[in-house]
């Protein structure tokens, strides 16, 4: 019985990671900014990276211009997710 209670947490979890949010998105744009200012890619993937950031800045920029059409006047506008700050060198 004590198995069956333990291994629902789990499977909980588990079912919850396959779900992004914008936040995730978010996230990612800030990893890839990061990673390319350490030179983490090489010259030849660049242009993949760049386009893929591109896409995702678009795709959260209409993200945050349709959340603030839906806002009601007046009323104060959600905060942007603050960027991750690099660490390290």
């Amino acid at each position: 019985m004590a198995e069956a209670q333990t291994q629902q947490p789990a499977a909980d979890a588990q079912a919850g990671s396959t779900e992004l949010t914008i936040n995730d998105l978010n996230a990612m744009k800030v990893i890839i900014d990061i990673a390319s200012s350490r030179g983490a890619f090489k010259p030849n993937e660049m242009v993949a990276v760049g386009q893929t950031y591109t896409k995702l800045t678009t795709f959260l920029d209409a993200v945050s211009a349709q959340q603030a059409a839906q806002q009601p006047a007046g009323a104060p506008a959600p905060a942007p997710a603050a960027p991750v700050p690099p660490t390290g060198a």
